[in-house]
């Protein structure tokens, strides 16, 4: 029997939106800007990763931008369509949204239109947020918060002050640490979706400004559960 065509609409499918991620660590020194970088990386594309902190350009090897970039856009009445040129490219597959000069708060219309922007196309958003808490409006609209952090007694005692609660967490495994994973949880109360170990390598390509190329399989592997 033969199916004849019709002139019906094809069923409605809902678009596909872009799952953005925030990064932050509770202490300086964490590697928040080094896993966030590394974490684009090994995400499958297209991702864009936003840089809040202003050290993701020197992670990866990249001149210092010149022009405007978020905080700028934040602190403007820009229309949200333009946050796309003020992108750069990190990869093929990765662009960069750069931090910029402007450092102010921005209210939560503004990180909701910031977020919907990045998200209009099929992207993977990346945020590194550096030190301390996120903005709560971006805390609250973001599909999901990871704490980057060592097992360091002094920078989960801040973890655990925080008035923000991580969605998960990206521990930085280094040798001789007293404390393990599972104790990072219950301190923290999320769980540990990646565990990186402090690699030479990491430092080494950083340092050489070839983070992008020389990503070590280990590291790349590890985040990858966390993509």
């Amino acid at each position: 029997m033969s199916v004849l065509p019709t002139n019906d609409p094809p069923p409605h499918r809902p678009p596909t939106r872009s799952i953005s991620t925030v990064c932050w660590a509770a202490k300086g020194g964490s590697g928040t800007s080094v896993v966030t970088a590394s974490l684009a990386l090994s995400t499958p594309p297209p991702v864009v990763l936003v840089d809040l902190a202003g050290d993701v350009p020197a992670v990866l090897g990249l001149s210092e931008p010149a022009g405007p970039g978020v905080h700028d856009w934040l602190a403007s009445d820009t229309p949200a369509e333009q946050l796309h040129d003020l992108t750069v490219g990190v990869t093929d597959d990765v662009v960069l949204l750069p931090a910029g000069g402007v450092r102010e708060t921005a209210g939560r219309d503004r990180w909701d239109d910031f977020l919907s922007a990045l998200g209009s196309d099929d992207h993977t958003v990346l945020i590194d947020a550096g030190t301390g808490c996120p903005p709560a409006e971006l805390h609250a609209l973001a599909d999901r918060t990871l704490l980057v952090t060592r097992a360091c007694y002094l920078a989960l005692r801040r973890a655990v002050a925080a008035p923000l609660r991580p969605s998960g967490i990206v521990l930085v495994a280094e040798p001789g640490r007293a404390l393990r994973a599972p104790d990072v949880e219950a301190a923290v109360g999320a769980p540990v979706i990646a565990s990186v170990p402090v690699d030479p390598a990491v430092a080494r390509a950083v340092d050489a400004g070839l983070l992008s190329a020389r990503l070590p399989r280990l590291v790349q592997r590890e985040l990858r559960r966390a993509a």
